[in-house]
């Protein structure tokens, strides 16, 4: 329990929030998270839910810190979820939570519905043979390359997406794999994205 939660970079700001289906890292400078982590069973992609499309804040930020979904209204960015809506269709409260903003990034509209919905689908595939530990979140460079939407908070675009999927707990054969996406259009073949543990490591530092 609990083997999927990172490490968050010393210095980085966060507030570690736990729901009922992941445990999220926010950072109150970027207004994103730094992570986002969590499982999937065989019993959670049992369908009980349809998708909300509820994007609310966050409960568990002081109300007059809480990025809203206007905040991302008019700036050509998808709400992009890092604990997808679809992994959550189990229950009610864990498909409401995966609305939460503090779950959501500015991400390119072509890669939240193509190659990223894409991996997202793969690990629930993957879940079906054996329990998937996923841990997920923006890659920000340095100098930002997107800059910055908001209206009422300056939310930070990230520059990247990373990615580590963890397998095989269970059956004593542990395998895991990162991948890095560059937040915009693009349809490749998912090996294109498949990086080491240690390079997603390196560039999350």
């Amino acid at each position: 329990k609990g083997i999927e939660i990172p490490l968050t970079p010393k210095g980085v700001p966060e507030c570690v929030l736990t729901k009922s289906n992941y445990t999220v890292s926010f950072n109150s400078q970027t207004n994103i998270p730094n992570w986002v982590a969590w499982s999937i069973t065989s019993d959670e992609l049992i369908e009980r839910e349809s998708r909300s499309n509820n994007f609310q804040p966050d409960p568990d930020i002081p109300t007059h810190l809480a990025v809203t979904t206007e905040d991302y209204t008019g700036s050509g960015y998808d709400r992009g979820h890092m604990c997808p809506a679809a992994d959550n269709k189990y229950h009610w409260r864990a498909m409401d939570e995966s609305f939460y903003m503090t779950n959501i990034c500015p991400q390119n509209h072509n890669l939240n519905r193509g190659d990223w919905k894409e991996l997202e689908e793969a690990c629930r595939g993957w879940a079906e043979v054996e329990p998937v530990y996923i841990v997920c979140g923006p890659i920000n460079y340095r100098t930002p390359k997107y800059g910055y939407i908001g209206k009422t908070f300056k939310i930070r675009i990230p520059d990247a997406f990373f990615k580590v999927v963890l397998t095989g707990v269970e059956s004593g054969r542990p395998r895991a794999v990162g991948f890095i996406y560059k937040n915009e259009s693009g349809n490749y073949k998912r090996d294109k994205y498949v990086n080491s543990i240690d390079e997603v490591e390196r560039i999350t530092r």
